[in-house]
């Protein structure tokens, strides 16, 4: 018996489905993640040897006393391990494209290599975070180059999370692993996603407001 077809106006939500459940769209989408924070940490790592020859040296994000790459990157955060942050952005990056294009290729990696590498980004999406939140709160300006990481290195995270819970890499507890594949399977990781980084923007324009365009 042949099923109906779906009704036109559902056609397309029906292949965005399709599309988010196929394997090369998600490495592809890890893919270009990655090399949004790839570029990012390259322009950031660019400005602190910039700013380390000419600590009065003006970036071309220094648009405001809100905005204001400048003011980010000569704060103790910006150098926790005694040299840029943007640094370990140009050494982790290029393993998650590595990554990325290979799964595109069809390579499946094993599984302890895709659960040590959850756990290495996870490591960095909190620090991530961790700089956000000295950002918003601490140092009292923002850098887009910085939100670009946070917001690229969520999206590699949710993919890989999407990735390894599909291929049961994670090892996880029968049950939870159960509910996860639910969840992946019914797009609720998405939806979490886009929630997430909505409240990131709200929280963005609440805490500063007008002072984004003064």
């Amino acid at each position: 018996m042949t099923l109906p077809a779906a009704p036109a106006h559902m056609r397309p939500l029906a292949r965005l489905r399709l599309a988010r459940h196929s394997r090369r769209v998600l490495f592809a989408t890890m893919l270009l993640s990655a090399c949004l924070s790839l570029v990012a940490s390259l322009v950031l790592s660019i400005d602190a040897v910039r700013l380390a020859a000419d600590p009065g040296t003006v970036l071309a994000c220094d648009v405001n006393a809100t905005i204001s790459c400048g003011t980010v990157a000569q704060s103790w955060q910006a150098s926790v391990l005694g040299f840029p942050n943007a640094f370990l952005g140009l050494m982790a990056e290029p393993v998650v494209l590595t990554i990325a294009v290979a799964g595109m290729g069809g390579v499946r990696f094993p599984r302890w290599f895709m659960a040590s590498a959850q756990a290495v980004y996870t490591v960095g999406l909190v620090f991530a975070y961790w700089l956000f939140a000295q950002s918003m709160l601490v140092i009292g300006a923002l850098c887009p180059w910085c939100l670009l990481v946070t917001v690229s290195t969520t999206l590699v995270f949710a993919t890989l999370v999407r990735v390894n819970v599909r291929d049961d890499n994670l090892y996880l507890p029968r049950r939870v692993q159960a509910w996860a594949r639910a969840a992946v399977d019914a797009d609720l990781d998405g939806l979490a996603v886009a929630v997430w980084l909505v409240m990131l923007a709200t929280l963005v324009v609440g805490r500063y407001g007008t002072q984004l365009l003064a």
